[in-house]
């Protein structure tokens, strides 16, 4: 055995000491490094809080009013930052509170055209009727004063992948369910679902979204179409005429299958006479749903 000097075999032993000290200190940085990666991926994972509260109503100030037909209007509310969300998910509605002519509490449910992608705002599209006492509410309602709102409420709760198919049937106001949920597909890159929407009115004036509509249909052409139907069209007009048949439900919706599904939103006696032609059609109780 080769006999080293004392010194030598001292300096050794210091270099490996250090060796060793800085091989911990490497291992505790890279730990540290690893702790903070996935910290910093569960908070960029986890949903942010909505604004929303299902039982209490919360006051949300309108930023903006356009009108959008000579009985609607879009009324766009701020809410408490610009990079908060609303938290409605697709398929759900909100409650709103206001007052009629004699200052009575009115409460309604609306469905927002915005979708939770849409930070810092939301928006509603309402129909004002001359009688009704909620529109009196928001027909009077100016840019600087706040709506109380509580949700999210409503029995649709849509997950990717639940049809294949949707079946869309709607009259005047009853479009905003049906374009809130045509928008969570569409900017969905991971869902596949197609729609094709039959959208009555009286005049071609009182189509609410109708640019937004056909954008759709141009943008994505093997996905989702639309039907205009109209009681009082004009001389030159390719679409329905009168009000939504069985025949144009035949002919614009998928044929009954377990994996589609129908929906539809209108006035009460149009709800009502669609149910009739559904389930003359064959579409069974499971096949259709209404907002």
């Amino acid at each position: 055995m080769l006999n080293l000097p004392m010194d030598l075999r001292f300096d050794e032993l210091m270099i490996k000491t250090k060796f060793d000290f800085l091989m911990q200190l490497s291992h505790l940085q890279l730990l540290g490094f690893v702790v903070a990666v996935l910290a910093i991926y569960v908070l960029r994972s986890r949903k942010p809080k909505g604004c929303l509260d299902p039982e209490n109503f919360k006051e949300f100030k309108l930023v903006k009013k356009t009108q959008l037909t000579h009985n609607a209007s879009k009324f766009r509310f701020a809410l408490p930052k610009p990079t908060s969300i609303f938290g409605l998910p697709v398929g759900q509605h909100i409650v709103c509170r206001g007052q009629d002519r004699e200052g009575k509490e009115v409460i309604r449910p609306y469905t927002p055209i915005t979708l939770d992608s849409d930070l810092g705002f939301f928006e509603l599209v309402v129909k004002m009727y001359p009688n009704g006492r909620m529109s009196h509410y928001f027909r009077e309602m100016k840019v600087g004063e706040y709506l109380p709102v509580k949700g999210p409420k409503g029995r649709f709760k849509y997950k990717v992948g639940q049809a294949r198919a949707f079946g869309m049937i709607a009259g005047g106001s009853g479009i905003t369910p049906m374009f809130q949920l045509t928008r969570g597909i569409l900017e969905n890159p991971k869902d596949k679902t197609n729609m094709n929407l039959i959208y009555a009115n009286v005049t071609v004036n009182d189509i609410l979204l109708k640019e937004e509509l056909d954008n759709f249909a141009v943008k994505f052409p093997n996905r989702f179409k639309v039907y205009y139907v109209l009681s009082q069209p004009p001389e030159t007009w390719n679409g329905g005429i009168g009000h939504v048949s069985k025949e144009m439900i035949q002919t614009h919706c998928p044929a009954p299958a377990s994996d589609i599904q129908i929906l539809r939103c209108g006035p009460p006696g149009m709800n009502k006479a669609m149910a009739t032609h559904l389930e003359a059609l064959g579409y069974d109780s499971e096949m259709q749903f209404e907002f």
